[in-house]
């Protein structure tokens, strides 16, 4: 698979989403669009509430005027402005920051799914969210868990994964939202099959035509020969020894409390970890700010910040862009690969 030129122009268009405008995400992305590291590699549209962008602005102190366009092609034509795509949601009604509301919900769900199809439409070359409240938009009427179902539902991808990338690295995951004592009990020979599948794809998508890949232990010392548990024995190893017999690199079980640092020394691509914490807490004690979550399965190009709507400090201005500047910086390097997303995802 080979890289794509982005959209005509030179830079890649972005479509970012201001995720629920009772969070910190209009604070993060109206600063997103003016930082300048992010204005060199990409056009930047911002795409929720207008009313909501000025508000961030004047929070924010920021000296720029909020341009509101219904034309992708015309985003980022005018340097110092921040252009929007003016959902119209929450006009007329009282945004409370830190508070869960139904309207708030309404906006964000909104914005992805207009984000979403000027994607699917080749208006845009990315989509790059932030955080959601998903007490939010249940209470405006979505059955989805959040982004990601979703992203899945809107674009009819037959499956998806989170992959995460830090510094060059990436994680994947076998399982995620579910209790450790469940996920635990999910671990299958089947399931680490399909995983390792799934990251081997998305390896290549996103340009390792020969992907590397470690398999992380699920036990300390990795079982220690089936006396710390015989989920490696009996699952893990016989899912790596197929793959290997198929042709892939892959090498495991790793036991967990080395295989990242083998992986950021070079000797892997990318790490298949077994449940939440054991991907996330090594990606953000290595970068918080600067791990940024990628929805691979999808046939649109979506990178994420990996942190939630931060209620405790909205409406402050304290908020960090950092995480969500390295989103959009991922998505504007990552749109190189479009042809093979859309060939390999189905769009």
């Amino acid at each position: 698979m080979t890289p794509s030129a982005p959209s005509a122009g030179g830079l890649p268009t972005l479509a970012l989403t201001l995720g629920d405008p009772a969070g910190i995400g209009p604070e993060i992305g109206a600063r997103t669009a003016v930082a300048k590291e992010v204005t060199a590699r990409a056009r930047v549209l911002l795409v929720g509430d207008a009313d909501i962008v000025r508000q961030a602005v004047r929070l924010c102190g920021l000296q720029a005027g909020v341009r509101v366009i219904d034309d992708p092609r015309l985003a980022g034509r005018q340097p110092g402005d921040i252009d929007v795509l003016d959902i119209g949601v929450t006009s007329g009604y009282p945004i409370t920051p830190g508070q869960v509301s139904a309207i708030a919900g309404r906006s964000a769900i909104t914005a992805v799914e207009t984000a979403t199809r000027l994607a699917l439409d080749r208006q845009v070359d990315a989509v790059v969210t932030a955080p959601i409240n998903k007490e939010a938009i249940w209470a405006a009427g979505s059955g989805h868990l959040g982004h990601t179902e979703m992203l899945g539902a809107l674009t009819g991808a037959r499956e998806s994964t989170t992959m995460f990338i830090v510094r060059g690295l990436k994680i994947f995951f076998t399982t995620r939202h579910t209790s450790l004592r469940q996920a635990i009990e999910q671990i299958d020979r089947e399931r680490v099959s399909a995983a390792i599948g799934s990251a081997l794809t998305a390896m290549r998508v996103f340009g390792h035509p020969r992907p590397r890949l470690a398999v992380a232990a699920l036990n300390p010392h990795g079982g220690e020969g089936g006396h710390f548990g015989r989920e490696e024995i009996d699952h893990i190893a016989p899912a790596v020894e197929a793959a290997q017999a198929g042709g892939a690199e892959v090498a495991g079980p790793v036991p967990a409390d080395s295989v990242f640092h083998q992986a950021l020394e070079g000797r892997y691509d990318g790490v298949l970890t077994q449940f939440h914490d054991q991907g996330h807490i090594a990606a953000k004690t290595v970068d918080f700010d600067g791990t940024v979550s990628v929805t691979a399965g999808l046939p649109i190009l979506r990178t994420s910040v990996d942190h939630g709507t931060a209620f405790d400090i909205a409406g402050t201005g304290r908020a960090s862009h950092r995480t969500m500047v390295a989103a959009a910086l991922a998505a504007a390097d990552l749109s190189r690969y479009l042809d093979n997303i859309r060939s390999s995802y189905g769009a």
